[in-house]
């Protein structure tokens, strides 16, 4: 079931590039939603995205939904294609390699990826994907994290967390991180 999944979305995404598209739908355990599903508890968090430079590249948005954490990307100056794009553990941005940031978010020690039989780590989303113009922008529904403080799938742990976003695709099984290649892009979860 999942490869046929992986292949309509495969399709799908070929289709959304060479028609300039650039809203992504997701896939696993992400969904999208309508803004107004928030449970207006915790104010949204807005977060810069910068590149290896330090230049502002684009901005996240991090909503607290009924069940989970909308996070609404927009991005520019990407390569065209798929970008694998992952919260990871630490909320530090320092470049020009992001490595500051740690490895995926991943508070239930399971391996990465949606494939993966033994994962998917609560921080992994499904790639995001840069049109021809080398801008993005995407909607995600993550249903393992929250918001809220003081609970172990907290976004917002005593140190942060950040979202990054990947030179290569997220191939979406292999662990660590599923052969994304390089840290591009930045955003601190705070």
């Amino acid at each position: 079931m999942k490869l046929r999944q992986i292949t309509w979305i495969a399709i799908m995404v070929v289709l959304m590039i060479a028609t300039g598209c650039e809203v992504q739908d997701a896939i696993g355990k992400i969904t999208t939603t309508s803004a107004n599903e928030s449970s207006g508890a915790v104010k949204p968090i807005m977060s810069d995205i910068i590149n290896e430079k330090g230049d502002k590249i684009g901005t996240a948005t991090f909503t607290q939904l009924a069940k989970g954490v909308q996070i609404d990307v927009t991005a520019s100056g990407l390569k065209p294609g798929l970008h694998g794009i992952h919260i990871h553990e630490t909320g530090k941005c320092e470049i020009p390699d992001f490595k500051s940031a740690g490895a995926h978010f991943n508070p239930t020690a399971k391996q990465h990826g949606y494939d993966n039989p033994s994962g998917e780590h609560a921080g992994d989303l499904s790639n995001l994907v840069a049109g021809t113009d080398g801008k993005a922008q995407a909607q995600f529904v993550v249903t393992t994290v929250t918001l809220q403080k003081d609970v172990p799938n907290s976004l917002l742990k005593s140190d942060g967390t950040a979202l990054i976003i990947h030179e290569d695709p997220d191939d979406m099984h292999t662990d660590p991180s599923g052969n994304s290649g390089n840290r591009i892009g930045c955003a601190i979860i705070q």
